[in-house]
């Protein structure tokens, strides 16, 4: 114990980033498992679309929908989700959607836009359309 509490003494800044960085992991983990927005690997994926026939939703740009994404998925307009305007989308209220993007990290944001707006089964792909396709699943062109 001595020999810790030296350290720190020494090392207080070297001690401090490691105090904060701990405090920010703690805080990203209770913060994820409160929240409503839920991240699906690509096998919860999968069994959702399979047997809930969840609604895929694409928010990458045109180009990179055309040069491959997941079957039966619909790409809606980045001016649209910047909005946050998913009036396109009325009719899929009540139903499961899932939001995919590159790497799963835009479609938070995209999704709990959704669920704020009464989106009541929004959801991501964890790790996005490359975490798809590194799970050699199919994509289509």
């Amino acid at each position: 114990m001595d020999q810790i509490v030296e350290f720190v003494t020494n090392h207080y800044i070297l001690s401090g980033l490691f105090a904060a960085l701990l405090v920010a992991l703690i805080y990203t983990t209770v913060a994820s498992l409160f929240s409503p927005l839920k991240e699906l690997n690509t096998h919860e994926a999968t069994l959702l679309i399979n047997r809930e026939d969840a609604y895929i939703l694409d928010i990458r740009p045109s180009a990179e929908f055309k040069k491959g994404h997941i079957l039966g998925s619909k790409q809606i307009k980045p001016e649209l989700v910047t909005k946050g305007d998913f009036s396109t989308l009325e009719k899929f209220k009540d139903k499961p959607i899932i939001v995919v993007c590159a790497m799963g990290m835009t479609s938070k944001r995209t999704a709990s836009q959704m669920l704020k707006a009464g989106f009541t089964h929004a959801a991501t792909l964890k790790g996005g359309i490359n975490a798809w396709q590194g799970a050699s699943l199919p994509i289509t062109k």
